[in-house]
């Protein structure tokens, strides 16, 4: 992941993504670096526009999830019809954690626009 942060700062300082540019960064992070996989994400990233990568990620979740829900809605109430449903007491409430778990799971999909 820190490779993708790497890129994603280059980006943003408008410095070209490069191996160099990259092993430095990652260099001043006190990152291990493994030169093929600075390869890897240098080839991968050569074509994309990652400004618009970020902002097309940015709005997937939003949409996903009202089309989601919308789908999932129907489905339920036929099954409320044929047989009923036991609510079970070993399912854990999560209601009362932290928002915590909600910040660190944001940058989560980054990997998987970059390759």
């Amino acid at each position: 992941m820190e490779y993708v942060y790497a890129a994603l700062i280059l980006n943003e300082s408008g410095e070209e993504i490069n191996e160099d540019n990259l092993t430095n960064v990652l260099d001043a992070a006190g990152v291990d670096v493994e030169e093929s996989r600075v390869k890897a994400l240098v080839a991968a990233l050569e074509d994309v526009d990652i400004d618009e990568a970020v902002s097309e990620a940015a709005a997937v979740p939003a949409a996903g999830g009202a089309a989601g829900g919308a789908a999932a809605e129907p489905a339920a109430d036929e099954g409320d019809e044929d047989e009923e449903v036991e609510e079970t007491s070993d399912v854990p409430d999560t209601t009362d954690e932290d928002d915590d778990d909600d910040d660190e799971a944001d940058g989560e999909g980054l990997g998987e626009l970059f390759g």
